[in-house]
């Protein structure tokens, strides 16, 4: 709240408020004197009436309009029906979108340069507020605010400020004017200049940018940003004259046209030219040299020194961006630097490469990793004369060139490309799966010496060391002609295969076949039905070759982790009566993947000549009884049978009879034979 400012009698001094940088401040003048009030502070009047006319009762400054009364003003108004005006004219700079916002309690008015913007002129005993958007244009403008209060109390607030989002303000700032400029040295004798400029009128400017160029050129390059008005830059002293600007930006990002510019700024050349980059490659005859070149050198200087001392000596002074030393010893590490020199001597040594006078390395190594290995390939280089080649491993970088690191890369093969080049290759099938590796390869030529390392190659094998874990319901069902194993899917996301075995109590689990992933059940067989109580184990391998291994150690658990495991008893398809043995005569049989069933027959000599034939017998389970499948016996000499009449998909046994002379029969072993289903 800012209360009327009260006078002394008319005789006394009359009381001005006036603003300086932002500050009130007072001054004393003569009562007869005209109030005056610095922009951007308002000229406020009162009046004795609502309709401002007549001289004001009292003129004053004020510098934000937020006041309230009870009672009158100041001296001479009445209570109730007075009028304030305030006014200010002031340069808004390059104008813009602002925002007017009134409130008041009772009439109040808002002009802009005459013209009424706000009107809320009524009497009204609650608070009325209006906020509208204008735009301002450029240049000194003036707002006007009428209040008048009829009755109660008065309570008056306006506030006029600049609207800054990026998407509503699109008017840039006027260029700061006034710029001037200045140079001097530093404590080190670089030169330094100074620019200053007049501050700009926008109220919602946010600072300014100082902006430096080479003179001849039109590129602009930032040098300060401040809230100032003044700026110190450190001037490049490359011998080149700069000019410099001056632009004003916003809080809504935009930005002014520079000002004129200020120079030029004349520099002493203390800068180098840009420091060369440097490689170096070693052949059988020199180390060869090369760099780019810098913009502003006028001559190089070669330095060499050898890896175990400190002090470079200048082997070349030069103008060309390539040096080929043949002095160098060969199988002697050199390290190398160049200095980039302008005409006034300044001076930029490059970066220290090292080289050897070597064979040509293995060049356009490249490098696949298919889940058993890491497949190296390289061209051989020009002249073809490789005797041999080692590759070198290491989970740190640089790789060193020592046994401890060299690689047994097998399968090595050499091949031709379609320009005519020799291509070898080999494989990696050591390493761990999912660790990454640096590779190193150096090539040796028929006279015996040995390349420096090819460049360093990262690889990353694929997968992992992790086993797939053990399958789950694992289930084994006793079948007429084996077992058949049923588990679920393993859900390992890597899973190629799995292994089926048989758990033997006595020694190494026994290998019975591979499934491959996507299939879930293993028929163990054909197999005997003869009751017999079978362990089987399923192990899932990915394809990487991780899987749970069996290890036949003592104290050792026999598998290296949690192993899927199912027992069974198989069916006992046996006959329930077995006839003595006495024929002079056996039988062997054996599974078959037709339709029949096979078997061996061994007789005495005494068969041949004194049986009749021999009859072949098969266990018929429905009826307990032995069935002849033979319509008239074998020959007396028969050493085989087939039976074309073998049911499918069981365990079938037979025995053979010996026929005697007289009709009689004497009977054999008895022995299984194993059929497979129909399709099977």
């Amino acid at each position: 709240m800012n209360p009327a400012r009260r006078t002394t009698p008319a005789a006394a001094a009359a009381v001005v408020l006036a603003t300086a940088a932002g500050l009130l401040t007072t001054a004393t003048a003569p009562s007869a004197a005209a109030t005056t009030c610095t922009s951007p502070v308002f000229k406020r009047q009162f009046f004795a009436n609502t309709t401002f006319s007549g001289t004001p009762k009292k003129t004053d400054c004020d510098n934000a309009i937020d006041q309230s009364w009870s009672g009158a003003p100041a001296t001479g108004l009445p209570r109730d029906n007075f009028g304030v005006r305030w006014s200010v004219t002031r340069d808004f700079g390059s104008g813009g979108p602002f925002s007017l916002a009134a409130s008041g309690l009772d009439g109040i008015r808002v002009y802009l340069d005459g013209t009424r913007k706000i009107d809320l002129w009524k009497n009204t005993s609650t608070t009325v507020s209006k906020t509208v958007n204008v735009t301002i244009p450029a240049g000194k403008h003036t707002l006007r605010v009428d209040y008048v209060n009829w009755t109660g109390s008065a309570k008056v607030k306006f506030a006029y400020t600049p609207r800054t989002s990026a998407t509503v303000d699109k008017v840039k700032p006027l260029a700061p004017a006034g710029l001037s400029w200045d140079s001097y040295t530093d404590a080190e004798n670089l030169p330094v200049t100074m620019l200053a400029w007049v501050k700009n009128k926008e109220m919602d400017l946010a600072g300014y940018r100082a902006y430096r160029r080479v003179q001849g050129t039109s590129t602009w390059t930032l040098v300060a940003t401040t809230t100032g008005t003044t700026v110190h830059d450190s001037t490049p002293a490359t011998g080149k004259s700069y000019y410099y600007e001056v632009r004003a930006y916003d809080k809504a990002g935009n930005e002014s046209t520079g000002t004129a510019d200020a120079g030029p700024v004349e520099t002493p050349d203390r800068t180098a030219p840009a420091a060369p980059v440097l490689t170096a490659e070693g052949v059988e005859a020199s180390n060869n040299l090369s760099w780019t070149a810098s913009a502003d050198a006028v001559s190089y200087r070669v330095f060499r020194k050898t890896d175990s001392t400190t002090t470079y000596t200048e082997v070349a002074d030069i103008t060309t961006t390539t040096y080929t030393d043949t002095s160098a010893t060969y199988g002697r590490a050199y390290d190398y630097k160049v200095s980039a020199i302008d005409a006034v001597g300044n001076a930029a040594a490059s970066n220290v490469v090292r080289s050897t006078r070597t064979i040509t390395p293995p060049q356009n190594v490249t490098a696949t990793v298919p889940s058993w290995g890491a497949v190296f390939t390289w061209t051989e280089p020009a002249g073809g004369d490789t005797a041999d080649y080692e590759v070198y491993r290491s989970k740190t970088s640089p790789v060193a060139l020592t046994y401890d690191n060299l690689t047994d890369c097998r399968s090595r093969k050499t091949s031709t490309d379609a320009a005519g080049n020799t291509v070898r290759s080999c494989t990696d099938y050591d390493g761990d799966q999912g660790a990454t590796y640096r590779y190193v390869m150096t090539r040796k030529n028929t006279a015996g010496r040995w390349s420096t390392g090819s460049a360093e190659m990262t690889v990353t094998r694929p997968g992992d060391e992790i086993p797939p874990p053990p399958v789950a319901n694992l289930t084994a069902e006793p079948l007429e002609y084996g077992v058949k194993l049923d588990w679920d899917d393993s859900t390992a996301a890597d899973l190629e295969k799995y292994w089926v075995y048989e758990d033997l109590s006595c020694c190494e689990p026994d290998y019975l076949g591979t499934v491959p992933a996507g299939t879930s059940e293993f028929v163990v067989g054909p197999s005997v039905a003869d009751g017999e109580t079978r362990t089987y184990i399923v192990v899932a391998v990915d394809k990487y070759g991780n899987s749970l291994t069996y290890q036949d150690e003592a104290d050792i658990d026999d598998w290296s982790g949690p192993v899927s495991k199912v027992t069974v008893t198989e069916l006992d398809l046996r006959p329930t009566n077995v006839p003595e043995d006495t024929a002079p005569c056996s039988v062997t049989t054996y599974t078959t993947l037709g339709d029949h069933g096979g078997m061996y027959i061994d007789c005495a000599d005494s068969v041949a000549t004194e049986a009749a034939g021999i009859n072949v017998y098969r266990w018929d389970r429905a009826t307990s009884t032995y069935v002849k499948v033979t319509d008239v016996p074998l020959a007396p000499t028969a050493t085989n049978y087939t039976d074309t009449t073998i049911p499918r998909g069981t365990t079938v046994y037979y025995m053979l009879s010996v026929v005697a002379a007289d009709g009689s029969e004497t009977f054999s072993n008895v022995d299984s034979s194993v059929s497979l289903p129909s399709g099977a």
